[in-house]
């Protein structure tokens, strides 16, 4: 699969659910299309997954240690 850039990949799976929603595609078609927008949302989750590593905090401890403390969003509950 060539680089695809996310939002190119958004829209094309956007385009690919209203064709699926409308009806109007023969089987086979459908099922290429539930195939190609199945490959695209791998791809999109892959790279928000990538893009959610990225999003750490540096945080200095007094010691001078550096700890990666993950990004949590406002209202977001811990796991632990």
């Amino acid at each position: 699969m060539a680089e695809k850039k996310f939002e190119k990949a958004i829209e094309r799976v956007e385009e690919i659910v209203q064709g699926l929603e409308s009806g109007d595609l023969p089987l086979e078609d459908a099922l290429k299309a539930f195939e190609e927008g199945m490959k695209l949302l791998k791809f999109c989750s892959h790279k928000l997954e990538e893009a959610e590593k990225k999003v750490t905090l540096l945080v200095t401890e007094s010691g001078g240690n550096h700890t990666q403390v993950p990004f949590k969003l406002e209202g977001e509950k811990d796991d632990g």
